[in-house]
Formats: C-alpha cells, sequence, structure tokens
C-alpha cells in the first residue's frame, strides 16, 4: 500500500490515501497515522513546556567554547560535565572506552607507518648514488613485531566503523589515502558530526535495569563479539615493547613525531587500557580524543550561594573556518572561554601545514575580540597545554626559534608564559571595540583539580554579574 502526491491541494506536498485503498488498509493507515500524531503532539506539548518554563524563570547563562581543533574545548566541557552532571558523565564509559581503544589503535599505526617509512628510505626501489649506506636500520625483532601487530589495520576499520554511523561521520577522515602521504606519522583523524548521537551506538552496552553508578564492569557488555580487546590484550606486550624500544623513539624523533603532545595519548598506560576488563577512569576519559564537526549544545543546572541556574555550554567543533563563521551567531552569550593551546608553538595546522599553529591562534583571538557582535561578552583565556609547553621547553626546544619577536628572553615557562599572557592581552586592549576586563588563566585542562578550582571561580563571576544586570543584587 502506497500513497501519492496530490495535486489539487493548497500544499503541494500534501499525500492523499491510495485510490484503491481497502477498508482494512484504510482501518490500518488511519491507526498508524492516529499514533504518529499522538506521539508528534506529545513532542510539541513538551517543547512548549520546556519554553514556557524557560521564559518563566530566570535567563540561563550561556557559555560558549572556542579554540582550534585540539586545544581543549572538548576536554573542559567534559569537565564540565564531570563537576555538574557526574552520573551522566559517567554513563557515558562504554562510549569513550571505544574512543580510547580507537586512540590506542591509532598511536600504535603512526608508529607502524614511520618504520614502514624508515624501511622504503632503507631499501629504496631505485638507491640514488649519494645516499649513505645504513641511514636508519630496523633490526629483524623489531620487524617481526611490526608483522605481529598488523591485525590492529582490522581493529582500525571496525572501531571507524563502529563510531561513524550512517551520516555521523566524516568519510575524508576515516581512511588513510594512497600514495606516499599515508606513511607519514599523524594519520587523519575520524570526526563525528555533533549533530547526531553517536554516543546512542553504544547505549546497548549498557544494561537496561537502572544503576546507581557506572564505576563498574556491570555498565560493559562483555560479549559483545565486535569488542576488539581480546585482540587488544593478545598484542599488549608487543605494542609495550615497540612503543620503549629505544631505536623506535628514536626513529620518532627523527621523523619530528612527538606523539606524547597530542591529546588521546595512551601508550604510556598500554598494560592497563589493553586489559582484558578495562574500565575507563574519569582520568582517561579527560584524555580521550574525538574530534566533532558543527556545534553541540550542554546543559546543566548549576547551584552556587543557594541558588540553582540553568547554564548552556556551546562547544563549535570543526575546522578552524566553522569557529570564525559561528561567533556571530552567539553574541547573547555570557561568556566565551577562549582555548590557546600554546604548547603548539612548533606545530603546524593539520588544515594548511603552511600555518603556524601559534600564530593562527593569534589571529582566532583577533577576530573574536575585535567583532562587534561579542563586543558585550565576557572573554574568558586558558592559556591551555601548559604541561606540554614545560616539556617541550626542558627538552631544548626554542620558543625563539618560532616566535621571532620573544628575542633572547629565558626559555623557561615562567618567562615564556609571560610574555605570551602580555601578547594576548595587548591584542585585546587593541583590537576590543569596547573595554574589557582581561579574564587569563594558565590551564592544563586535563588536570581536574585545577580545572575544578578555575571553573568554580569563572561560576562565581559570572553568576554574580548576571544577577547584578537583572538589579537582584546591587
Amino acid at each position: 500500500m502506497s500513497a501519492y502526491l496530490s495535486t489539487g491541494d493548497d500544499d503541494p506536498l500534501s499525500l492523499r490515501p491510495p485510490i484503491f485503498e481497502t477498508h482494512d488498509e484504510r482501518t490500518a493507515r488511519l491507526a498508524i497515522e492516529g499514533r504518529a500524531k499522538a506521539v508528534s503532539d506529545g513532542i510539541d506539548e513538551e517543547l512548549e513546556k520546556a519554553r514556557a518554563l524557560e521564559r518563566k524563570g530566570p535567563k540561563a547563562i550561556k557559555i560558549l567554547l572556542l579554540g582550534q581543533s585540539e586545544s581543549g574545548k572538548s576536554t573542559t566541557l567534559k569537565n564540565f560535565q564531570l563537576m555538574y552532571d557526574p552520573k551522566s558523565f559517567r554513563a557515558e564509559r562504554a562510549s569513550w572506552r571505544v574512543v580510547i581503544q580507537l586512540n590506542v589503535v591509532q598511536s600504535m599505526r603512526s608508529i607502524l607507518d614511520a618504520m614502514t617509512l624508515a624501511q622504503k628510505h632503507e631499501y629504496p626501489a631505485h638507491p640514488s648514488p649519494q645516499r649513505k649506506k645504513g641511514s636508519w636500520h630496523l633490526t629483524p625483532e623489531l620487524l617481526a613485531i611490526k608483522e605481529r601487530l598488523l591485525p590492529l589495520v582490522d581493529i582500525e576499520k571496525t572501531l571507524i566503523r563502529r563510531l561513524t554511523t550512517a551520516g555521523s561521520g566524516e568519510v575524508e577522515a576515516t581512511h588513510r589515502e594512497a600514495g606516499p602521504d599515508h606513511l607519514k606519522p599523524g594519520l587523519k583523524e575520524i570526526a563525528i558530526n555533533s549533530a547526531i548521537p553517536w554516543k546512542n551506538a553504544f547505549n546497548r552496552l549498557i544494561k537496561a535495569e537502572e544503576r546507581t553508578s557506572f564505576d563498574s564492569a556491570e555498565g560493559i557488555d562483555w560479549d559483545d563479539p565486535e569488542d576488539p580487546s581480546a585482540v587488544l590484550n593478545s598484542c599488549s606486550q608487543d605494542m609495550i615493547q615497540l612503543w620503549n624500544n629505544p631505536s623506535i623513539r628514536q626513529l620518532l624523533v627523527k621523523q619530528n613525531a612527538r606523539m606524547e603532545d597530542h591529546s588521546g595519548f595512551f601508550l604510556d598506560s598500554l598494560d592497563r587500557v589493553t586489559a582484558a576488563r578495562y574500565i575507563p577512569t574519569d582520568d582517561d576519559i579527560l584524555r580521550a580524543r574525538l574530534k566533532t564537526l558543527g556545534v553541540s549544545e550542554h546543559r546543566f543546572k548549576i547551584s552556587t550561594s543557594g541558588s540553582v541556574r540553568d547554564w548552556k555550554v556551546y562547544d563549535v567543533g570543526g575546522h578552524r573556518s566553522q569557529v570564525a563563521a559561528w561567533a556571530p551567531f552567539f553574541d547573547d552569550m555570557d561568556a566565551i572561554i577562549f582555548l590557546a593551546p600554546i604548547s603548539c608553538f612548533d606545530q603546524v595546522l593539520e588544515e594548511d601545514h603552511r600555518v603556524n599553529r601559534l600564530e593562527d591562534t593569534f589571529k582566532l583571538w583577533t577576530m573574536i575580540v575585535s567583532n562587534q557582535h561579542l563586543k558585550n561578552t565576557n572573554l574568558i583565556l586558558f592559556l591551555n597545554k601548559i604541561d606540554i609547553l614545560r616539556s617541550k621547553l626542558a627538552s631544548g626546544i626554542k620558543l625563539k626559534d618560532y616566535v621571532v619577536s620573544y628575542g633572547d628572553r629565558p626559555n623557561d615557562v615562567d618567562s615564556t608564559t609571560a610574555y605570551l599572557k602580555r601578547k594576548f592581552g595587548g591584542i585585546l586592549q587593541e583590537k576590543s571595540p569596547s573595554p574589557r576586563i582581561f579574564y587569563c588563566h594558565l590551564t592544563t585542562v586535563i588536570d581536574t583539580k585545577s580545572t575544578k578550582y578555575i571553573l568554580s571561580n569563572l561560576k562565581d563571576t559570572l553568576m554574580r554579574q548576571n544577577l547584578m544586570k537583572t538589579n537582584l543584587i546591587a
């Protein structure tokens, strides 16, 4: 039985029942339509109730998270969730477990690709007379480990397929390109459309009965036939041996692949995260890396001084062009948290290898502070990834080699962060359409203790400002 478009109605897309519809077919159709209408009316009623409550109650406090890809936006959002909606945060362990498994597999694939590149240079198809023999050598033992880890290729494909359900993933980022580029360490990561509730794909992993806590193994279906835990566990010792091998570490340095500087790094915890009954900790979930596209909204009920307010936190994910494009649509925000990953001063953008990441962060900050639509919005700057900055500077990487204006100042954390703070503050003072207070914090958003302190102070500040706007306090 099928309906067809009516040509006589005012609505050109209105449907008419089939001409030869029987009485039983009509009864069945009307019953289906009645149920569908009841569901639709119920949804409309609930939406109207929610809108009415919003109109009657105090205005929600709105926060927008902005920054480059891998700046720490999603981790900051997860900190909000951990602080103000911990039950929901922990109910997602099964979903983040899959993401962490993919993070591990793709980190290992980067090492395997680095080895493949080294092999091509060691045994080229057409050796150059000028090439030095023995420029790099992989031992038979390392090559045997590489061979034994080949099952990770299929595991990666399975995990990507599970995460990128129909319409939710960026196809370009889920496949390795053919040709020489695919041998370079550092993979194109998958990107999930934030409009698609990707975590719903793993709801079946959560037991149906109501739980008061998801901190135990009860929240995960260990009998899931697509769970790669068995393969990862069997490969665990080979992965640990490969990652800890001095020659492999030297090879990664030679190819400028500082994997420990990136989000989703779990190679120092392989023994734990590849265990057969691995359950992600809160810290693991904060460190897990999954790129998102588009804008996502998250709601929290936050109390302070006996008052409970609705908070809406928006995360703008995706490429740098998307961030600037979305900004004008958020002119009613109470605050924008801008995350600047200052440890990336020696890196280039994944989207454009000609552009330095720190330089791009300065440009994005300038665009935001000078935007007329946002002139009345509080701007809070997080100079993020201080831990990685400290590690890089200690290893001998010099800021002045990438930021010429830094000159001969000391190459330590205190001096570099003070310089960068002044530079960001100077841009705000020079480019802002109206005077603004410069709120700036040095952060490591995977450090829950320090981030909780900063977000608590931010909460109190914004709540007070919001009450002053509504004349509830002097």
